[in-house]
């Protein structure tokens, strides 16, 4: 598959660093037109949101998405719930998945891909605060090593 048709509009970086990541998948959203021009000129936050499905139908919670300057009437509420398109075989298996004790449906990132809005949603489970430290340290460990092999062999 070729990547050279996707542009990224948002990420969450956040969420790699909250959670442990166990499948992602990739989702389209049901949007005004407004929404999508606002979207195209980046002014999308999935910084806080999160995925539930309700009713065999799977939505997203706190996206927040800024009102198109020149939409005047026809911009929504930028913190509305928007439903996610996705076959209803892969609604029943996220359902059972969630299902289990500590796993959630984490967005990852919001792109633009053949000109369509898609949302990158990931089978989440959340980590403890030791996980947490342990991937700091980790992260500082290797910048140390990176830091120290680039002082000697300085050319």
């Amino acid at each position: 598959m070729k990547d050279e048709n996707i542009k990224v509009v948002a990420t969450n970086r956040k969420a790699r660093h909250e959670y442990f990541v166990e499948d992602t998948i990739e989702a389209g959203l049901v949007l005004t037109g407004t929404e999508v021009k606002s979207i195209r000129q980046g002014r999308v936050n999935v910084k806080e949101s999160y995925a539930a499905i309700e009713n065999g139908e799977a939505f997203i919670y706190g996206m927040h998405i800024s009102p198109y300057e020149q939409g005047n009437v026809y911009n929504v509420d930028p913190l509305r719930k928007r439903k996610l398109l996705l076959h209803k075989r892969e609604i029943r298996r996220l359902n059972s998945v969630i299902m289990q004790k500590g796993y959630t449906l984490v967005p990852l990132r919001v792109y633009i891909k053949n000109g369509l809005v898609k949302l990158e949603l990931a089978i989440a489970k959340g980590k403890k605060l030791y996980d947490k430290r342990e991937d700091i340290a980790k992260r500082d460990a290797e910048r140390r090593m990176r830091q120290h092999l680039s002082e000697k062999y300085k050319i």
